[in-house]
């Protein structure tokens, strides 16, 4: 009896295991497998939530253009107008304050886009989707976008200072530099994605217990989870990657406001 559970049980617990877990889905799954230079390549859950966070972006750039241009400038905005000001100048003052008026309106694109494809992507799981920052594969490239503009305005502002400052206070501390110089995109990026992707592990496992019980209960659980997991922590991620974006840029530039 002994030896017969010893040799099944790794095969009792794959069975059990595999059954609890058969309805949590907060993995990247393969919707459409294709061949390009010999290698398989797939369209993922991933590929789909960014399809449509793109989407929602060029929709509402579309929108806020034709409403722009149809807006009568003298008269005070209103509806979607007054809500597209009310946005550009938070971004505005947003940069000024921690970059000053010199240098932050320079990156205003930059840093709207990025906040405004952040909170959408953060958000989408509200509608059923898996957030596309719970993928390492899109938080870390966005992380090395920021990371070269770092970088190069290091250079630009600070020239060869930049390469002296990594032997400061002396030579025996450039490693320890260097290091934090390169762990900048992967300390950025993991922090997005650790955030958000314990989000989205925590909703389906919410979503896989919830099997019987009051209808009331099924509704406000997952609705509060979702208020914090996804509209607080979202917003808030997306916030602070902004905001750790506009503070190393801002360090490297080195210029007072």
């Amino acid at each position: 009896m002994m030896s017969f559970l010893s040799q099944n049980m790794p095969d009792m617990l794959n069975v059990q295991l595999s059954d609890s877990s058969a309805d949590l889905d907060f993995f990247i799954e393969g919707y459409i497998k294709f061949k390009l230079f010999g290698q398989d390549l797939f369209i993922t859950t991933t590929h789909v939530s960014l399809i449509f966070v793109m989407l929602m972006l060029v929709v509402f750039a579309i929108v806020a253009n034709r409403a722009l241009k149809k807006a009568d400038p003298s008269k005070p905005p209103k509806g979607l107008v007054n809500i597209i000001e009310l946005l550009v100048q938070t971004v505005d003052n947003l940069l000024v304050s921690n970059m000053g008026p010199k240098h932050g309106p320079r990156f205003a694109n930059y840093v709207g886009s990025l906040f405004s494809f952040l909170l959408i992507a953060n958000l989408s799981g509200l509608l059923g989707l898996r957030p596309p920052t719970a993928d390492f594969g899109v938080t870390f490239p966005l992380a090395l976008i920021t990371w070269c503009m770092i970088q190069y305005n290091g250079i630009k502002y600070q020239k060869m200072g930049k390469l002296k400052g990594l032997f400061e206070p002396f030579f025996l501390f450039f490693p320890v530099n260097l290091i934090s110089e390169v762990s900048t995109p992967i300390s950025m990026s993991l922090r997005l994605f650790g955030n958000m992707f314990s989000g989205t592990i925590m909703m389906a496992l919410v979503y896989g217990l919830i099997k019987v019980g009051s209808v009331s209960l099924a509704i406000a659980w997952p609705a509060a989870l979702h208020a914090y997991l996804d509209v607080f922590a979202g917003a808030l991620q997306a916030y602070v990657f902004v905001m750790l974006t506009m503070a190393f840029i801002s360090d490297q530039i080195g210029e007072e406001f």
